[in-house]
């Protein structure tokens, strides 16, 4: 889920390559972009709405709109936004987020014990901090391992920036899945500000604090 918004929208238009989908190019890609521009603006519902809009247009898009199950979280349907992420599974096997994404609406819906039981088993995801972030959501790792890895020395300040935005999203998420208000805001209060990046999982954080006021 760090790909930039040109990518994500690679997969989509993957899909719009037969006649019979081209004359509807424009329009699938329009509601695609005006779905996350809404959700960029804090604006999930309409998010939702747009992205909606493309699989009317487009149903095999479906599996690909990972980024539909994030406005779905902010809007609080919950168990709608677990369909998405599980859907999404059946493309992207591989993602750490995906599955961290599904715990936290299952913990909205049904609590975080239920969220644990059925948390999508993930490997092969090699992106800095990703194990640890898994291994903190099954219940068997710990902030701690989080920050340190993406604390480590890396090739440049910017990817070290970049691992801690995203240490600093997954550690909000996971403590306001727990209900720990206190510890969920500043952890994303700093991917927000002080680890902030451009990317569509940068501005994840943005959209949050926003929207939580912090």
């Amino acid at each position: 889920m760090n790909r930039s918004l040109f990518s994500c929208m690679l997969g989509l238009c993957a899909l719009l390559l037969s006649p019979a989908a081209h004359s509807q190019e424009k329009s699938v890609d329009a509601w695609f972009e005006e779905g996350v521009k809404a959700f960029f603006d804090a604006k999930p519902k309409e998010s939702v709405a747009a992205f909606d809009k493309v699989i009317s247009l487009q149903p095999a898009a479906a599996p690909q709109l990972w980024q539909r199950g994030l406005s779905l979280y902010y809007t609080e349907d919950y168990k709608e936004g677990r369909k998405q992420f599980e859907l999404h599974q059946t493309v992207n096997s591989n993602d750490v987020e995906n599955a961290a994404w599904h715990f936290i609406c299952v913990a909205k819906a049904d609590g975080v014990e239920a969220a644990r039981k059925v948390l999508i088993p993930i490997s092969g995801d090699a992106r800095v901090p990703m194990k640890e972030v898994h291994d903190l959501f099954a219940g068997k790792g710990s902030e701690e391992a989080v920050l340190k890895a993406a604390s480590a020395e890396t090739a440049s300040e910017e990817a070290r920036r970049n691992h801690l935005c995203y240490a600093h999203l997954y550690l909000g998420l996971y403590y306001e899945a727990l209900g720990e208000k206190e510890k969920a805001k500043a952890h994303m209060v700093k991917s927000a500000t002080e680890y902030k990046m451009d990317h569509y999982m940068g501005k994840v954080s943005q959209v949050h604090v926003k929207l939580r006021r912090w």
